[in-house]
């Protein structure tokens, strides 16, 4: 799951020229600009279904002859 820092860290290494990206005690390093955008897009999409995904809600219903 990704995170809005994530997010932040590979859009500031997009603005700066960086394809060399920390999350923690990961590093990853892009080929090109284009893959360093497309995994912008991939978190971005992440990020939005989270966020808009519909609550689910669950109902429990008991049953019984009465008293």
């Amino acid at each position: 799951m990704y995170t809005q820092e994530q997010l932040d860290v590979l859009k500031r290494a997009l603005a700066t020229g960086e394809r060399r990206v920390s999350f923690g005690d990961k590093t990853v390093e892009y080929r090109s600009v284009a893959e360093l955008q497309a995994a912008i897009r991939t978190v971005e999409a992440e990020i939005s279904r989270r966020e808009h995904a519909p609550r689910v809600r669950r109902i429990y219903m008991t049953t019984g002859k009465g008293a």
